[in-house]
């Protein structure tokens, strides 16, 4: 107070000009903590959403008892009206290998037919299943653990992945009708016919 007081006479300006610019600095300090709390609040809803974030566990959490139940809390796994999320799936593999999913030739339509597409893993994932066993609303809620293996599929887009989307057990080619929903832009989409005469003989299909 005595600096601004002192840079004042200086300048020639009045104390009660000094004074009159209080509450305006004051208001605009108020403003700036208000801009800097939305920023933050931002980026932690953003990092919070990512499938890193909500799945990945590398190297799997060392947590002797009851590791689903500490990861959820951790984590913030919830539905979004904030009850127990039914079963979840954390992910106990690299990062970059989850990325590589997405270049993965075993693509498919997502199931919620989103426009994207979603891939499934060549390999099997280490991971841990974990499923309500009681409460309903977060964080009260218990999970039963179980650990496994399996093909997990990811929906992409440009960047890389977007969501978790389920987990397969044992490795399945995906259903036709997936496949042919959605083909690759600019791919040519061939349907070979066989006839029914020809079956069984090694003909080719015309």
């Amino acid at each position: 107070m005595l600096l601004v007081k002192a840079a004042a006479k200086r300048k020639g300006i009045k104390a009660t000009d000094v004074k009159g610019l209080l509450p305006l600095m004051v208001l605009m300090v108020i403003i700036f903590l208000m801009i800097v709390f939305w920023e933050n609040e931002l980026y932690e809803e953003v990092v919070a959403s990512t499938i890193e974030h909500l799945h990945v566990d590398y190297p799997q959490s060392d947590i002797a008892v009851r590791y689903c139940n500490h990861m959820i809390i951790q984590r913030i796994i919830k539905e979004p009206d904030n009850t127990c999320k039914k079963e979840h799936v954390f992910i106990h593999e690299r990062p970059r290998n989850i990325n590589h999913v997405c270049t993965s030739p075993k693509r498919m339509a997502c199931q919620n037919h989103s426009s994207i597409l979603c891939f499934q893993s060549e390999t099997k994932f280490k991971m841990t299943v974990c499923k309500l066993i009681e409460g309903t609303r977060y964080p009260a809620c218990r999970y039963h653990i179980s650990p496994t293996e399996g093909f997990i599929i990811v929906a992409c887009d440009d960047l890389g992945p977007v969501n978790f989307q389920r987990y397969v057990d044992n490795l399945r080619p995906a259903p036709e009708s997936e496949l042919l929903s959605a083909p690759l832009p600019g791919a040519l989409v061939l349907v070979l016919t066989w006839r029914t005469s020809d079956c069984g003989r090694g003909v080719k299909p015309e």
